[in-house]
């Protein structure tokens, strides 16, 4: 491959990792500036290679080989290692196990898990894309993204447990429920017996950087535990965010 031929699959790349919805031939050529028939031979290379993906109606996306090589990167990144200690601290406070997530494009997966002192433990696999109408954590993060909230809405919302949310304006209400209380449930709405809860982690724009998720089985679910769980899940959100440099106006002036 010449040198400027592999340049361009970076700026294919790159432009598709900006795009929720994945791009056209046609968008990608025009936004790049290069040949219909560079492209195409481009992309399809990539798509077999699984470095993209491309729906039925050719609508190409990043691919499950780029999400692992991304997955490897970010367990180096400073959010993923400034908050392990933090949630291993989390897991044996709650006794639960504890999850960190984070969003790629569109989709949303979890990066790194600390494993409770429960003798029962969740076996929820790291890098697997979450339901955005059934996880507390999917949920969490369309709540907060107008885009993941848009493609989700427009459906079609599968349905995995009797509990999970399948109509669209009961979907649009939950997220804003999230918004309001700052954190969100799942009961029982991706997994039978298990219930979850989400916490946002910000960046200092007040953009999510991440979330500590909670999974608990529904025997232990109590409102004593939740309230628990939910308090020291803040708590545990906001060391991290200090990690990260992001304080309230009043940590900011005793950091300072």
């Amino acid at each position: 491959m010449s040198p400027e031929r592999y340049l361009r699959t970076f700026d294919v790349l790159g432009l598709l990792v900006q795009s929720k919805d994945g791009l056209r031939l046609t968008e990608i050529k025009e936004a790049l500036g290069l040949p219909v028939s560079s492209v195409h031979n481009m992309l399809q290379t990539m798509v077999v290679a699984e470095v993209l993906t491309v729906t039925e109606d050719l609508r190409y996306s990043i691919g499950p080989r780029v999400v692992g090589i991304a997955l490897s990167t970010v367990a180096s990144l400073d959010v993923c290692t400034l908050a392990r200690r933090y949630l291993q601290d989390l897991a044996k406070t709650i006794g639960d196990d504890v999850y960190l997530a984070m969003n790629l494009g569109q989709r949303v997966f979890y990066v790194d898990r600390c494993v409770g002192t429960q003798r029962v433990s969740l076996d929820i696999r790291l890098g697997d894309s979450l339901s955005l109408n059934a996880t507390a954590t999917g949920k969490l993060f369309a709540a907060y993204d107008a885009r993941l909230a848009a493609r989700s809405l427009a459906g079609p919302l599968k349905k995995l447990t009797p509990n999970t949310i399948t109509d669209p304006r009961q979907l649009e209400a939950e997220y804003k429920r999230i918004r309001s209380r700052g954190h969100a449930k799942s009961d029982e709405e991706a997994v039978d017996g298990v219930v979850g809860y989400a916490i946002p982690i910000y960046h200092g724009d007040e953009n999510l950087a991440a979330a500590i998720h909670v999974s608990v089985l529904s025997r232990r679910a109590t409102r004593a535990h939740e309230r628990k769980l939910i308090e020291a899940a803040i708590a545990c959100a906001g060391q991290v965010q200090r990690s990260l440099g992001n304080f309230t106006p009043q940590e900011a002036q005793v950091a300072a």
